[in-house]
């Protein structure tokens, strides 16, 4: 038994397009098709016509019975076949005597069988693998490598894993595995994250779905749950966590996941599947509720030559539901009412700003002078009412997918692959603010020609956001369609005088607010719903223009975004053509088009005045689209020494994204075998990020605050880089300008003096233009298989330092004069709202950020096969000693801990498996909310039934079984218990 794995390669490839003709884009196809027939020609030429026949069973070494599914693979080509029902297999072949076969299943050790002469049937024993050491992955090198081995730390779910797992899906296991911290903004939207810097929209891990990035460009979120594999079509999925920007560029500066799909050659046969749940068990948040989930799958293969799979699968359920209440304006900061402490608590707070409410954010602050209260005249600040989360959003959520494949195996060594993926959801995803994804749909084709060494691919990604829309703008413009911040701020300031004439000022305040709010549409009632289905069918988020000729009557909320990614991506290993080092080259280019939508993304080219308009009135023509592109190149060496007992990986990234300078990524690792059983690992590497296209090209209107991508011609006539404060310093010069204005002026009129006072107060921003992010990483780490192969460990440590974080910050622009002049400073105070515009800017920090951790994993085969594992994992952050232009937002608890005990087959054909999770309290930072994350625990527990002759499985379960209700992030969903039952039917029809 041999334990030699294939390598996969890279072939190099150098893409030119025009970007601003259409003719560009059929040419980067005809390019491809052209690279395709290159690695294939010498093969053509090498092929002889004589066929072999090679034929067998597989049993296993145990039981003695035939094992059926099993791959056969010649080693060095893409030719193979799989074991039938009895064991059996086939094989034909043009390959010269002799070769060898790889022989593999889940839960076996993998066998290489050399084959020297024609003969007999091969007769072929498996013998059972308890603990998985010897599994092969991908994802940490780009080639195939033991994961004992792996320069970095990677951890896999293979298809075992995946089936004892008693999280509800495959994807929600992953908030298992070792260093994943998993944010939940919806029952359909997950994303994973590793080592800090948590969002929920996260633009530093990546998601590969068989080497397609899911990330949805302009929606800037990515959707590998949404649109990726079903859990019928899902082989395995390997994560990497930490930088791996230096072999897969933009996006992998967290980490990664790499979820691969089963091969239609080597699983075959019709497969069905379905799920029914219940969540929302308590009632407390929504009526007991279903989740029901279907799928199912054939494929098919002709004379291991030609076959195909199809998958299709739906998902219906009720939401869980963000309502936490905490206010993030207290009565003590400066933006509220700091000198009264009758208005303590957020019951009394008049500038209450509630986590999971909108339209009381600070945009929507306004301010009432003159209100004699106690025998004095005052002032106060306070906040419109806004709507709470449940009463926007759908409370049911759906899921689609639909993907199909065809593969033709050219030669022995040339597989030639087309694949269409199809996604279409509902559910709730935070950005800056939270989005009501409504029928969103995104789509993917996808061109591959692969060998043992190399792979060329090509695909193209479409994005349309549907019927989305916008939280903010749809709360702002439902209450702004009953009176603007002004009148309504007039009301409240008249009920408020007459109240205090009789009442406390906090009953007082209760009374004006009723009084101002009088008129408003309230949820509910007809007039709501009329109102709310008006505006979000409207895609122009600022109520200022309503009412204009030929405008609607109130601002909108619709997320009207659309996108094409085109990429190209090649490898190819040149370890058989170079004799004293392992070389691996390839190349990507991607290419962004944007579709202007005249609110998200607009034409740079019209003039400013005209960026947000229609080329021709009452149409949807915006202009021109918009391009954004990057494209790189990579080479890796690898070498072993002293008798293969240590190897050292070196490699080179080049990236070029054509609005910034080239950038080089590196990295340098080396892994040390010690005794067969104990490796170590050191790597170092340095990752850049490229602004993602939100953070690049974004132009958005958002409450009169506009939020502005980071290019720096973007601000070209706009001035937020060379002449702002930031926002933060504006609401402390309007609380120390509120206390020192004269009370004898009339309410809203300015007093110089108190501005010119505090001017000092004001800080300018000072911006630069947007610059890539970058990483410098180190890592360190151990693994080991021991006690004859019943004890694994994993530990790894991690250094990380961060420069040119990318963030927003908010600033305010003078229109009056320039910063630091009289006329601009006056500008600032709140009552000149109208003569100061308001920016929300992507932009770098100005500190650089260093944070630390380790993790540790165990699984001990303790007893026949009981099997118990967990992992303990640590993050954490070294604190600057200066405050930068915004808050970074570290979002990751210091410690999370899990732990799983379990036997696939406690009796015959019955399993389960239980794991707890705990994790530590933490302090969340975002535009959205503020505030901290209690710590929580959880335990989701499953017991599963076999049903061989059937080819059945049962499966009974739940997440978080005790009904521990918690939240993962400030503002997230509360989430609590569910239950399921699925059932299983796996591979008929053969």
């Amino acid at each position: 038994m041999r334990k030699e794995l294939n390598r996969s390669g890279i072939f190099a490839l150098s893409l030119n397009r025009s970007v601003q003709e259409q003719a560009g884009k059929k040419s980067l196809y005809a390019l491809l098709l052209l690279i395709l027939s290159l690695p294939v020609f010498s093969n053509l030429q090498a092929q002889e016509n004589t066929i072999i026949e090679i034929s067998g069973q597989v049993i296993d070494q145990q039981k003695k019975e035939p094992v059926p599914d099993v791959s056969i693979q010649i080693k060095g080509s893409v030719n193979g076949t799989i074991t039938n029902s009895s064991g059996a297999f086939v094989l034909r072949t043009k390959q010269k005597l002799p070769f060898t076969l790889v022989v593999s299943s889940v839960g076996f050790q993998p066998q290489e069988l050399e084959v020297k002469s024609l003969g007999s049937k091969l007769q072929i024993e498996l013998v059972t693998q308890t603990v998985l050491g010897n599994e092969v992955v991908v994802t940490a090198s780009r080639v195939a490598e033991s994961i004992l081995k792996s320069p970095v730390a990677i951890e896999k779910l293979d298809i075992r894993a995946i089936r004892e797992t008693p999280a509800p899906s495959f994807y929600d296991a992953l908030e298992n595995v070792k260093g994943v911290q998993m944010t939940t903004s919806s029952l359909t939207f997950k994303v994973p994250n590793t080592r800090g810097f948590n969002i929920p929209n996260n633009f530093r891990f990546m998601q590969l779905v068989d080497g397609v990035d899911m990330q949805a460009a302009t929606l800037g979120v990515p959707l590998g749950n949404a649109i990726g594999p079903t859990e019928l079509d899902i082989a395995s999925v390997e994560i990497t966590p930490g930088a791996a920007s230096a072999l897969y560029g933009m996006n992998a500066i967290n980490g990664m996941a790499n979820l691969i799909t089963k091969s239609p050659f080597t699983h075959q046969g019709l497969s069905v599947y379905h799920k029914t749940g219940v969540n929302h068990v308590d009632g407390k948040d929504r009526d007991v509720s279903l989740l029901t989930e279907s799928a199912i799958r054939y494929a098919h293969a002709w004379k291991n030559k030609f076959a195909f799979k199809i998958n299709a699968s739906y998902l219906r359920g009720t939401d869980w539901v963000s309502s936490t209440a905490t206010d993030q304006n207290p009565n003590n900061l400066n933006t509220a009412n700091p000198g009264f402490k009758e208005l303590n608590g957020a019951a009394n707070n008049p500038a209450y700003d509630a986590w999971n409410r909108y339209g009381d954010e600070n945009n929507n602050a306004v301010t009432i002078q003159g209100v004699t209260y106690n025998g004095s005249p005052r002032t106060f600040i306070l906040r419109r009412t806004g709507y709470w989360e449940k009463d926007l959003v759908k409370p049911e959520v759906d899921n689609l997918k639909f993907d199909a494949a065809l593969h033709y195996r050219i030669t022995e060594n040339a597989e030639l692959s087309y694949s269409y993926r199809f996604g279409k959801m509902d559910g709730v995803f935070q950005r800056g603010n939270k989005i009501q994804l409504d029928n969103v749909i995104v789509q993917n084709h996808k061109l591959e020609l692969k060998g043992h060494n190399y792979f060329v691919r090509t695909y193209v990604s479409l994005e349309n956001t549907g019927d989305s829309y916008n939280l903010k703008p749809l709360a702002d413009n439902l209450q702004l369609t009953q009176s603007s911040n002004a009148v309504w701020g007039d009301k409240f300031k008249t009920a408020l005088q007459a109240a205090l004439a009789t009442n406390d000022l906090a009953t007082a305040m209760r009374i004006a607010r009723q009084a101002a709010d009088a008129g408003r549409v309230e949820p509910g009632t007809q007039a709501y719903n009329d109102l709310f289905n008006q505006i979000i069918q409207i895609n122009n988020w600022d109520h200022k223009n309503a009412g204009i000729a030929g405008a609607p009557a109130t601002g909108g909320a619709w997320l009207k975004q659309e996108s094409r990614v085109y990429h190209a991506d090649a490898q190819w290993d040149l370890s058989n053509k170079i004799k004293f080092v392992d070389l691996l080259v390839g190349a990507d280019a991607r290419i962004y088009e944007v579709i202007p939508d005249g609110n998200n993304f607009v034409d740079f080219s019209r003039p400013l005045a005209e960026r947000n308009q229609p080329v021709k009135p009452g149409s949807d023509d915006f202009g021109k689209n918009v391009y954004y592109k990057k494209y790189g190149a990579f080479v890796q060496a690898t070498k072993t020494f002293f008798n293969e007992k240590l190897k050292a990986f070196v490699s080179l990234r080049f990236d070029h994204n054509t609005e910034f300078d080239p950038k080089f990524n590196p990295r340098v690792a080396l892994v040390y075998t010690l005794s067969e059983k104990h490796n170590f690992r050191a790597s170092f590497q340095n990752g850049f990020r490229f602004p993602a296209l939100f953070e690049a090209l974004s132009f958005v209107n958002n409450g009169n605050v506009r939020r502005v991508g980071g290019l720096s011609f973007i601000n070209d006539g706009l001035g937020y880089l060379e002449n702002s404060y930031t926002l933060t310093s504006v609401n402390a010069f309007n609380a120390a300008y509120n206390k020192d204005r004269d009370p004898s002026l009339p309410p809203k009129t300015v007093d110089p003096a108190a501005a010119l006072k505090n001017r000092a107060l004001l800080e300018v921003t000072a911006l630069s233009p947007t610059r890539p992010e970058r990483i410098n990483s180190f890592e360190a780490g151990y693994k080991s298989v021991l006690l004859g192969n019943k004890l694994i460990l994993d530990i790894d440590a991690y250094l990380n330092e961060y420069d040119g974080f990318l963030g927003q910050v908010e600033v305010a622009v003078p229109t009056s004069g320039k910063i630091n002049t009289d006329a601009g400073v006056t500008d600032m105070v709140a009552d000149n709202r109208s003569k100061q515009t308001r920016y929300r800017v992507y932009t770098n920090a100005k500190n650089k950020y260093r944070n630390y951790g380790s993790s540790l994993g165990v699984t001990w085969i303790a007893y026949k096969k009981f099997t118990l594992g967990g992992n303990v994992n640590f993050n954490d952050i070294v604190s600057n000693k200066t405050t930068d232009v915004f808050i970074t937002g570290f979002n990751t608890p210091k410690w999370v801990t899990n732990l799983s005990f379990g036997n696939r087959e406690v009796v015959k054909n019955i399993g389960f498996n239980v794991v707890w999770k705990w994790q530590d309290a933490f302090f969340w930072e975002s535009p959205l909310a503020n505030g901290r994350v209690s710590a929580y625990s959880t335990i989701d527990a499953q017991v599963s039934f076999k049903l061989p002759k059937l080819k059945t499985t049962i499966k009974a379960g739940g997440a978080n079984i005790l009904n521990n209700r918690y939240i993962q992030y400030a503002a997230g969903p509360t989430i609590g218990a569910l239950y399921y039952a699925a059932i299983t039917v796996d591979g008929i029809l053969k």
